[in-house]
């Protein structure tokens, strides 16, 4: 069952808090799930919460660390000396103390890293903290298990249980040749069933998929979601493993990269969290709604310069929400499925056939919305001629929003810009220019000014 959070545990913890009572604290929290207690954390002042953190075992803390909010992260560590941090990070993989450590000052990180006590895991994360964050070199293990492919199958065994020891997962072995370069890696079902004596060069499985440490880290997100990999290796330009990168990992940058599409396709040109300032916030949003207004401006003067058409046939103006609504939802649903379609590798490039298929589409539903509006428009108003110029303009909308919302997204991908940018309030704004810009133009065609 999900753990969930109480007004009475809080209460209960804030007590013995107060009291200083260590040993209820511990008896209380000690069985409960590392992420669970961050939950906890989050919940208190950073005092308390701090508190809590010093209470529990360096072995417990390391792992809640990686679960807290960023700011209360900040403020923890804030309180901790060099020393009392590094312990935290003996405690943790080289990635995720590679992590930590990134979010410290110069002054701070150097000073930690000293304090460090295992030299061969110090050295692992200074390697680390070189590499971009959003590359492979930047989200990789430096913990894994390897053997080289002149050893026997017994040698295997006895040095793999030595490395085992330090790794939380083994999710593969990996065989690498006397200058550590990647050869392959081991069935777990053939290293049982095979002689003692065999030498691992005879078993070893070849083909494997790696990345190199300067892939981009969605790349290796699409490389493992499409070869169904539990973890992936790392090599170096030189061909050698120097690391390994897990589905944990990769779930992480799933997570942050659908975070940050789904925000700039909302018009939010950086990341915010609903913890940050109002500074921030204003930040991020206020950029595409100057942009949006700015446009719309263009919007209102193709409306003043077609005021004749509107005050002779008034429905015009009843019907152009209804018009700029549709073309901008068919635009953002067309948008949608590109910047879907290229984020899961599904649509790579322009493609004639789904071009056509997007056109169909929207032929068929501009067509039915017509019929619907202009017998609606004929029943109410009972002006034929107008409801027809409604109609084919929406059918002439529809397509133009569909065309912009597919094509724009393409142009954007092929210049190595996110195509997410491409949704949202871009496609609702541009459609309502040229929506309007059609819309009059049909109007003033089939209406005789």
């Amino acid at each position: 069952m999900e753990f969930k959070i109480s007004k009475a545990l809080i209460h209960e913890l804030e007590q013995h808090i107060v009291n200083k009572n260590d040993k209820e604290l511990e008896a209380l929290l000690n069985d409960m799930h590392h992420a669970d207690i961050a939950e906890i954390l989050d919940e208190l002042d950073f005092a308390e919460a701090t508190y809590i953190f010093k209470v529990l075992d360096s072995e417990k803390t390391a792992e809640i660390l990686l679960e807290l909010e960023d700011d209360l992260r900040e403020n923890i560590l804030s309180r901790l000396s060099p020393k009392e941090i590094a312990e935290e990070l003996d405690e943790l993989e080289t990635n995720d103390a590679a992590d930590i450590i990134a979010e410290l000052s110069q002054e701070i990180k150097a000073e930690v890293i000293s304090e460090l006590i295992d030299v061969e895991h110090a050295k692992d994360i200074v390697d680390l903290l070189r590499y971009d964050e959003d590359t492979a070199g930047g989200i990789m293990h430096k913990e894994l298990v390897k053997v080289n492919e002149n050893w026997n199958v017994l040698t295997c065994v006895k040095e793999m249980r030595i490395q085992a020891e330090n790794i939380s997962r083994v999710h593969s072995i990996y065989v690498v040749d006397d200058e550590d370069r990647l050869k392959g890696r081991l069935s777990l079902k053939d290293l049982l069933t095979t002689s003692t004596r065999t030498a691992i060069s005879d078993v070893y499985i070849r083909k494997l998929n790696s990345v190199n440490v300067d892939t981009e880290d969605v790349e290796v997100a699409r490389i493992m979601q499409k070869y169904d990999l539990e973890a992936i290796p790392v090599i170096d330009e030189l061909g050698r493993l120097v690391g390994r990168i897990t589905i944990d990992d990769i779930i992480d940058v799933i997570k942050d990269e659908a975070d940050k599409d789904y925000q700039l396709a909302a018009g939010i040109t950086q990341d915010v969290e609903t913890n940050d300032s109002i500074y921030e916030h204003t930040k991020a949003r206020l950029p595409w709604l100057l942009i949006g207004m700015f446009i719309e401006l263009i919007a209102s003067y193709v409306i003043k310069g077609n005021e004749a058409t509107s005050q002779k046939f008034y429905t015009l103006i009843i019907f152009m929400p209804l018009l700029s609504a549709t073309a901008g939802n068919i635009g953002v649903q067309a948008s949608a499925i590109i910047v879907q379609g290229l984020a899961n590798g599904t649509l790579k490039e322009f493609s004639r056939n789904y071009f056509s298929k997007e056109i169909s589409v929207a032929m068929i539903s501009g067509t039915i919305i017509a019929l619907l509006v202009l017998g609606y428009h004929t029943f109410m108003y009972g002006q034929f001629q107008v409801g027809m110029a409604i109609s084919i303009s929406i059918v002439v909308v529809i397509l133009f929003a569909a065309t912009l919302g597919t094509l724009v997204p393409l142009f954007l991908h092929k210049n190595n810009i996110d195509p997410a940018i491409a949704t949202g309030p871009f496609i609702t704004t541009t459609n309502d220019v040229f929506g309007i810009m059609i819309y009059f133009g049909i109007a003033n065609l089939i209406l005789g000014f």
